[in-house]
């Protein structure tokens, strides 16, 4: 290739990567809030109904010290709630404190319930245990999200 056609290939690169990088930059984080409010909205949801969340035996045996058929409801609520602050993106504050507020709890498994985390301490998890460590990826988009509250960047 000719320095000609290289100069054309990195201006014709860089032009899509220009607009390819400022519509993430413009759409991102209104992707981010929604995304991450339909994910509290469907996994809250599913907690009102028995028998349908697959974490109703995990919240169930970790919450043994609170009736789980009064608990459950609460968390699914809680949820919902976090789901539609974050879908709707109004009172992000308040969102996001009940987020916040929610996540250590999704974590107790691991002190409560080891045995169902882990198959090979500290490397080796299951099912359960990957559906709680995803929690850290919820925690950084909540992160994100919270740093937006005070700008004009919110999306």
């Amino acid at each position: 290739m000719s320095s000609l056609e290289d100069k054309f290939v990195v201006k014709y690169f860089n032009n899509y990567d220009k607009l390819i990088t400022n519509w993430m930059s413009r759409y991102g984080l209104l992707i981010l809030r929604i995304g991450l409010g339909i994910v509290f909205f469907w996994f809250g949801a599913l907690k009102f109904f028995p028998g349908l969340s697959p974490a109703e035996g995990l919240v169930r045996n970790t919450i043994y010290f609170i009736n789980p058929d009064l608990f459950l409801p609460i968390l699914a609520a809680w949820e919902t709630l976090i789901g539609i602050g974050l879908i709707w993106g109004k009172y992000m504050r308040l969102t996001l404190l009940l987020l916040f507020l929610q996540m250590p709890g999704t974590a107790l498994p691991i002190i409560v319930l080891p045995d169902v985390v882990w198959t090979n301490f500290p490397f080796g998890l299951t099912l359960e245990g990957q559906y709680i460590i995803k929690n850290l990826v919820l925690i950084g988009a909540g992160l994100v999200l919270g740093a937006t509250v005070r700008g004009d960047n919110k999306k």
